[in-house]
């Protein structure tokens, strides 16, 4: 077995080859934002709920991963901006694949706004990242977003498609995007993309939204969830990641899903 495969098995469910992962590195884009006060307590809360990894900078490796609680996988974010900068949306790279290494990452991560006025040195560090990742056996997820002045809507089906193929092209093993807003559509970019395809959860709102939105992506091929703010800003996160779970790899409903929530809160 190769060394991506070893690592792959840290972030992924090995039974169902399906992945929920949450992404906590909202604190170098946001700062220090609700849920992300108590990196540790955050890290326990969504590993007992039953998610495969975090995803997050150095401060997450550093402050919160694996102190205490259930093990849990750790993806090493690589690229940045803040909110406040000239241009969000053009992101840089913050940190190396042997770094990663060196911290005991299972795996590294990179961000991509696909149409962005920076898009083409964004390009060039993702294909440069994912040759590292091969000579390392690191396996590389790419988060990318339709963004920039030609998309006037990033969740439009062609947009991406575009960019979770593009990923896939240049080297990535999983790819993290948007919801195109329906499992038909959906399927579109998971059929046209040749890695496995986790969705994002975008910004806070409602519980049954969020797991429908989840359903969803399942039910259109999605390998699994990426899913931040409403995991890790919920009251309950292990709940939510628990209900989560049972959609992704029980194949359960989000209506059954959300009575988790409702009846073990």
């Amino acid at each position: 077995m190769r060394g991506k495969e070893i690592r792959l098995e840290r972030i992924m469910d090995r039974n169902t080859g399906r992945t929920i992962i949450v992404p906590m590195d909202h604190g170098v884009t946001n700062g220090p934002i609700a849920g992300l006060i108590d990196l540790g307590k955050t890290v326990d809360q969504v590993a007992d709920g039953g998610a495969n990894a975090v995803l997050g900078h150095v401060g997450l490796a550093l402050h919160g991963h694996r102190k205490t609680g259930r093990d849990i996988g750790l993806i090493l974010h690589l690229s940045a901006s803040t909110s406040v900068g000239p241009d969000p949306n053009e992101k840089v790279l913050v940190n190396t694949v042997t770094n990663a290494i060196r911290m005991g990452a299972d795996a590294v991560s990179m961000h991509v706004n696909v149409g962005a006025d920076s898009e083409a040195r964004m390009l060039h560090d993702l294909g440069r990242v994912a040759v590292e990742c091969m000579d390392w056996g690191m396996p590389l997820l790419a988060m990318m977003y339709p963004r920039g002045k030609k998309i006037a809507d990033e969740h439009k089906v062609e947009h991406v498609s575009l960019a979770a193929r593009v990923a896939a092209e240049l080297g990535a093993d999983l790819v993290k995007t948007v919801y195109t807003g329906d499992p038909d559509s959906f399927r579109e970019v998971t059929l046209g993309c040749p890695v496995p395809v986790v969705v994002a959860g975008g910004s806070r709102t409602d519980d049954l939204a969020t797991l429908e939105l989840i359903e969803g992506a399942m039910e259109g091929g999605a390998a699994g969830i990426s899913i931040g703010r409403n995991a890790f800003q919920h009251s309950r996160p292990d709940l939510f990641v628990r209900a989560a779970a049972s959609i992704v790899h029980d194949h359960r409903s989000a209506r059954e899903a959300l009575e988790i929530i409702g009846v073990e809160r």
